[in-house]
């Protein structure tokens, strides 16, 4: 019989992770270049509450919005991360449906056992026309490379399934989202010596160029679609002009006629 707090330990273990690697050289790199990226998108996202789910407090992302009501969530079950505001499942949020504008997943889905329903709860809490905003390690990439060499190591960043763009787009399609914005960046090897990473880094520019697509690090933004309903009255003229061809469509006055026979 499995013992329920393995299960939970070994969640505390892969979400601990993420704050150390952040709090590295890479992780630092990673994360201003995440975070300039953030800040060219949000300050356009606007509303009433944004919500960030998941990651450390060293990965916060919502400065740059201009949505005064922000929320981060924590995943963990003991002791909050500073700066989160509610500990909670993300498969499960304690938030209302249709009642949040704008969300943020950084680095959620590749990291989730259940990818599928935390898309599921974001798409239940998004208002109609409302955005996210997710943050993901690219596969088709030299991160790509580095993680098929390291996940044996069962180490942040490399542990986690990474996830294309490709297959991202049609999970988002099958919510009946649009997508908005996709941007590459971050095209250097994962190296920790800083100066040999400041070396190649012109790396950046000539990888939007030359190989766009291969960008270790991608942020996408989507919209949430609202089908519109036809009106009522819509309805009925239409099945007004729904008449077998031959058949004249009755009137007013074709009826006064049968009235005086």
């Amino acid at each position: 019989m499995n013992n329920p707090d393995s299960s939970k330990d070994e969640l505390a273990h892969r979400i601990e992770n993420p704050g150390q690697w952040f709090a590295g050289t890479l992780g630092q790199a990673v994360l201003r270049a995440e975070r300039n990226f953030v800040a060219k998108v949000l300050p356009d996202l606007f509303g009433y509450h944004i919500l960030q789910v998941g990651a450390p407090a060293e990965a916060q992302f919502l400065d740059s919005s201009r949505i005064n009501h922000k929320v981060i969530t924590d995943c963990r079950r003991n002791t909050p991360a500073p700066g989160s505001h509610m500990i909670c499942d993300q498969h499960a949020l304690p938030v209302g449906t249709d009642s949040v504008d704008v969300m943020v997943l950084p680095h959620v889905l590749e990291f989730d056992k259940n990818p599928h329903q935390v898309l599921r709860e974001m798409e239940r809490v998004l208002i109609g026309e409302g955005h996210v905003v997710i943050i993901g390690f690219n596969p088709w990439s030299l991160w790509g490379l580095w993680r098929l060499f390291n996940a044996w190591r069962d180490k942040f960043p490399w542990n986690g399934k990474y996830i294309g763009m490709t297959r991202l787009r049609d999970w988002l399609a099958l919510l009946d989202f649009e997508i908005i914005r996709i941007e590459y960046f971050y095209y250097r090897p994962p190296l920790e010596n800083p100066r040999i990473s400041k070396k190649l880094g012109f790396m950046e520019q000539l990888g939007r160029f030359c190989w766009r697509y291969l960008g270790g690090i991608y942020l996408l933004v989507a919209k949430k679609r609202v089908i519109p309903m036809t009106p009522v009255k819509m309805q009925w003229q239409m099945r007004r002009h729904m008449l077998t061809p031959g058949v004249v469509e009755p009137s007013a006055r074709n009826a006064s006629l049968y009235d005086n026979a």
